[in-house]
């Protein structure tokens, strides 16, 4: 499963409305979609989630911004899929955090959510969570 060029374009256009955004309203966002479908998560959260919105946001803009080199993307989504064991983490976690991704995108960019863009999204999504549970499934707690 590889992204597009045109997938990847797709991408960071539709990303760059969400750098200029508070990380604490696209954090609030997403994180209050997921553990209002998942309440289980909220417990694997600090109490305090301002420095959480931040890493959601930071760590989007990285993956965004080295999807022209997979190769480094993915040494820091393999990384990440490590730490993420040690907070609980299950593969069964990924659809539900994908979901809320979607939909916190798909109702910040609004008008210019579109079939292309979401397919975009979904097939870097699917990517990333397949290779960090590829690399947490050999990470030992």
């Amino acid at each position: 499963m590889e992204l597009s060029h045109q997938q990847i374009q797709l991408i960071k256009q539709s990303w760059v409305s969400f750098r200029n955004i508070d990380p604490a309203l696209v954090g609030d966002v997403f994180y209050g979609k997921l553990f209002m479908e998942n309440p289980s998560f909220r417990r694997m959260f600090p109490k305090s989630m301002n420095e959480q919105y931040k890493k959601l946001l930071d760590m989007l803009s990285v993956i965004v911004g080295r999807l022209d080199n997979p190769g480094d993307m993915m040494n820091d989504v393999t990384a990440m899929a490590r730490r993420h064991v040690h907070y609980g983490v299950k593969p069964e976690h990924y659809s539900a955090v994908g979901k809320a991704l979607l939909w916190m995108l798909e109702h910040g960019l609004g008008k210019d959510w579109n079939e292309a863009v979401k397919q975009a999204w979904s097939t870097c999504y699917n990517m990333i969570a397949t290779a960090m549970i590829d690399a947490a499934s050999e990470e030992k707690v």
